[in-house]
């Protein structure tokens, strides 16, 4: 669809979480409406999995170094395998790898895009994630949570994230897991799960979980597509396998949207611990959340506004 096709705000009569457009299908719309996910799939090549593949394995063994990423390792299996993948958990912030990069201007991944957010569009938070088969020291599933504790911006109806499977993710080897509907909650209280020893920086997690609510599995094969609402209570589960699931995935966000002040809020202690890393890596004085996030939004499309 073409800018002039699509409105800003969300539509006030029968769709409140998608825009107006000539893409999505009155049933699609509404399974997002209900649900607040939509899997698409096979929307990215394989041709581009390979790249995006490639360049991770050029950043694990430290071929490129781009500036401000932040590579996630589980250190007690470095004096064993040292720089490769066997190590590297995660890769955040790659907004300055021109490569990874491309994953957040492919036409065939905005387009879809564009029916949350409208034309103006913002890359606000980019991941590549590798994860590990488990182990007894360290496990590398992620509590369920809402992905807006992390956002100091909103409305949270002008955001999605966009998450591509790079190999067949499923039950075994720690698919995404979501909570249909969750989407329509509030934000609610987030923090480190009581697993003594295990849990990982920053992967917070619901600390009031309502387990009747019930849970999905969202097996995908490579290339297949998810776009999902920042208030989806999901998660992933453990990689029983003996080999990698990597996927892909950038948090899209309209560029007018707003920066909101976290403080008194539940998200306040987020504020702190990031503002205690990013002082400790960088030698700085106090930062605000919303000054990480400047730091790490790109345009992708359209205008940039107020983020």
């Amino acid at each position: 669809p073409s800018s002039a096709q699509l409105s800003v705000a969300p539509q006030s009569g029968r769709f409140r979480y998608t825009l107006d457009n000539n893409l999505l299908t009155t049933e699609q719309r509404q399974f997002y409406e209900d649900n607040g996910y939509l899997l698409i799939k096979k929307l990215v090549s394989d041709e581009d999995i390979e790249r995006f593949r490639k360049e991770f394995m050029r950043i694990c063994e430290r071929a490129v170094k781009p500036p401000g990423m932040m590579i996630m390792k589980d250190e007690s299996l470095k004096s064993q395998f040292g720089q490769s993948e066997k190590v590297v958990n995660k890769v955040q912030d790659f907004q300055e790898d021109e490569e990874l990069f491309r994953y957040c201007t492919l036409p065939e991944v905005l387009k879809y895009v564009e029916c949350f957010t409208g034309p103006n569009i913002m890359a606000m938070h980019t991941m590549l994630i590798n994860k590990l088969p488990d182990s007894d020291k360290q496990t590398f599933l992620h509590p369920m949570h809402q992905d807006l504790h992390y956002f100091p911006f909103r409305p949270a109806s002008l955001i999605v994230c966009a998450w591509t499977a790079m190999e067949r993710a499923h039950q075994d080897n720690g698919c995404l897991v979501v909570q249909p509907g969750t989407h329509k909650t509030t934000l609610k209280p987030h923090g480190y799960p009581e697993w003594e020893g295990k849990s990982n920086k920053l992967f917070h997690g619901l600390l009031d979980e309502d387990e009747k609510i019930p849970k999905v599995h969202l097996v995908m094969e490579k290339g297949d597509t998810v776009f999902f609402h920042p208030l989806l209570i999901h998660g992933s589960g453990i990689n029983r396998t003996s080999g990698f699931r990597k996927s892909i995935s950038c948090h899209f966000a309209s560029s007018e949207c707003h920066y909101i002040d976290v403080k008194n809020t539940t998200q306040e202690h987020l504020e702190k611990e990031l503002d205690e890393i990013v002082r400790k890596k960088y030698d700085t004085t106090s930062v605000e959340l919303k000054d990480i996030w400047n730091f790490r939004a790109r345009l992708v499309q359209g205008e940039r506004i107020n983020l």
